[in-house]
């Protein structure tokens, strides 16, 4: 503004910048926050609000970061969108810790490969400087890279992405293939929506986990790792799970896993899937998902973000103490 002829600066009504001191790990199978065991429990967050779809205020965005803390969740995997810098501002200020994930391309080529390196690239170097984000995700369930096992080419570009990303930024876990066809990976995801906990438990209970050993080869129809590799201390982590609905209305568009009637089973079927992680040989699990998207509606929350459960109910399942 100018006053008396000269230029007069506003004083600054917040701070120009921000420090924050974390430090992450991984050992023997374990997640680690400040060189100590933390067992991670997320939620897949795609970001979607009713009326302005992948755009929010800074207001809505401040309180999703509330929202998820408020249930017990000490993180998000932010799932197929690079996330609003105000998202990640308000989640270092709360202590929330997230995955950042790449959006997928819909076919892979020499164009993909050329833009994803060049785009995610960008993201890593605007983002690598938020406390927040504490692992990072190139690709998700083979999306783009759809036969890496049979194509030599596609897993040598999965991981590039991983090397790439390690490059960029070597203090922080990089996941090449999230979900399934595990290569270059500082940490395992697996997705698994079973709907039975006796199913998770005897897949993931077991100790020899933590040395990437697995009762079954893998939970879908993908293979879980890629040939020749090797565990060497990852940290396994059920990245995608749950995913459970409630029966939608006759003509309703929806999408999940499995379906319950009312609020009683609904919270059975959360608790039983949530207990059956939390006593494993699993660094964490990341329930699917945070909030309803359109006809995804499988959401801890509508997607005007109403709790399906009582919020003290929810928070008590999803900060279940672990076992032993």
């Amino acid at each position: 503004m100018r006053v008396g002829g000269q230029t007069s600066i506003p004083p600054r009504t917040a701070p120009a910048s921000y420090l924050g001191l974390r430090d992450i790990g991984w050992e023997d199978g374990g997640f680690q926050l400040n060189h100590k065991p933390c067992f991670l429990r997320l939620a897949l967050q795609q970001g979607y609000w009713p009326d302005s779809h992948l755009a929010a205020s800074a207001d809505e965005l401040r309180r999703d970061a509330e929202l998820a803390k408020e249930a017990g969740l000490n993180g998000l995997r932010v799932h197929q969108k690079l996330e609003d810098p105000r998202f990640l501002y308000w989640a270092d200020r709360l202590g929330l810790m997230l995955w950042a994930e790449m959006p997928s391309a819909f076919a892979f080529g020499t164009v993909t490969m050329e833009r994803v390196v060049r785009e995610w690239t960008e993201a890593v170097s605007r983002d690598l400087s938020h406390p927040s984000i504490v692992a990072w995700v190139p690709v998700n369930e083979s999306w783009s890279t759809p036969n890496p096992a049979l194509v030599p080419q596609q897993r040598h570009f999965i991981d590039s992405l991983y090397h790439l990303t390690k490059a960029l930024d070597p203090s922080r876990p990089a996941v090449s293939n999230d979900g399934w066809e595990i290569s270059a990976a500082d940490i395992w995801g697996v997705h698994d929506y079973t709907q039975q906990a006796s199913v998770l438990r005897e897949r993931y209970g077991h100790a020899s986990l933590r040395q990437g050993e697995f009762t079954d080869p893998w939970p879908g129809a993908k293979r879980l790792l890629l040939p020749g590799v090797l565990h060497q201390g990852q940290p396994v982590v059920l990245s995608e799970f749950g995913g459970t609905t409630f029966e939608p209305a006759e003509g309703e568009a929806w999408f999940g896993y499995d379906t319950v009637v009312t609020r009683e089973e609904y919270a059975e079927r959360l608790s039983s899937l949530v207990e059956a992680a939390v006593d494993s040989g699993l660094a964490g699990f990341c329930f699917t998902q945070f909030t309803d998207t359109e006809q995804e509606t499988n959401g801890l929350f509508t997607a005007d973000r109403t709790p399906k459960l009582p919020p003290a109910e929810l928070r008590a399942i999803l900060t279940r103490p672990r076992r032993g």
